[in-house]
């Protein structure tokens, strides 16, 4: 080989290995080296069946391999302060926390830490009812940004037609409700958004609630998808918030609204988003696939059992 030809190929090669690496480097595609993210649950008071739900929460995520999770429980309801006392999550040794919690307030000092935790970067998951708790407690609404309020709580945001954000303010219209459980095609609302990325357009989820008329300050939502709430079932006829993020200082708050029993949560299509949902808000990137089982726009899909 010429040495001038000897040389163009090591520039060629080296070169291809400089691209392969940056391409490595940016790849989404977790691997087996990779570090599972500690994700910490939140149980122990709900309006719901948390005793069913949590297990299978628990095992969407660790069935991706990607996840390591806790569960904490909290004291039963009417629990004295020196039981509660004993309630002191360490937020801070988890990539994310999802909470499964609707009951009464937590102490001073574990809503401070939650506040110090998201604010600093951690990443917070939001499930169905737990969007129901703490009315009093301010910066969890603003985390949360709409919650299952009055009317007289704040404004509520619904999307028209064209998929514009219309915002109600504060005593107009309906307040949180929702009508009978139904299966509902949900619409991905933001296609690039990492956790929506490679879902359908339109899918179709099981039997659920779908909520509408949510309250809160209504601010920094970014909406990932919706479902329209038919009057047929005794709903509101808007096109609902399903699934947002909001930024609170440093860290992410990631909401779906899906999820009222073990049987909504078997949706492959719950599942997925919160899989997807909960990695995205540890780490800022999405690696868990969407799966070939995942809803069609008029087929559901549902996972009979958790693992």
């Amino acid at each position: 080989m010429h040495r001038t030809e000897f040389f163009q190929s090591i520039t060629r090669t080296w070169t291809g290995l400089g691209i392969l690496g940056l391409l490595l480097l940016i790849s989404p595609v977790a691997t087996a080296s990779d570090p599972a993210i500690r994700v910490l649950i939140i149980d122990g008071q709900n309006n719901h069946d948390w005793r069913k739900t949590t297990p299978i929460l628990k095992s969407c995520l660790e069935k991706s391999a990607r996840f390591q999770v806790d569960v904490i429980t909290s004291p039963e309801g009417g629990k004295s302060a020196e039981d509660w006392a004993e309630f002191r999550p360490v937020f801070a040794n988890y990539g994310a926390v999802l909470s499964n919690y609707n009951g009464q307030p937590w102490p001073e000092a574990v809503q401070k830490s939650l506040e110090k935790y998201v604010a600093n970067g951690g990443g917070l998951v939001i499930v169905h009812a737990a969007n129901n708790a703490f009315p009093d407690w301010s910066e969890y609404n603003k985390m949360i940004g709409l919650g299952w309020r009055g009317a007289d709580y704040g404004a509520r945001l619904t999307l028209a037609q064209d998929g514009k954000v219309v915002r109600t303010e504060k005593n107009q219209g309906p307040g949180a409700g929702h009508g009978s459980q139904h299966e509902f095609p949900v619409v991905t609302r933001d296609v690039n958004h990492p956790v929506m990325a490679g879902i359908p357009a339109e899918w179709l989820h099981v039997q659920d609630e779908l909520y509408h008329g949510q309250r809160g300050p209504a601010a920094n939502l970014n909406i990932l998808a919706t479902a329209f709430s038919a009057k047929s079932t005794s709903g509101t006829e808007e096109h609902e918030p399903m699934v947002w993020w909001i930024p609170y200082s440093k860290g992410k708050v990631f909401t779906t609204l899906l999820g009222h029993g073990d049987y909504s949560m078997k949706c492959v299509g719950f599942q997925t988003i919160v899989a997807r949902g909960t990695e995205w808000v540890a780490t800022g990137t999405v690696t868990v696939p969407v799966p070939k089982t995942f809803p069609t726009a008029i087929k559901t899909s549902s996972i009979e059992a958790a693992n």
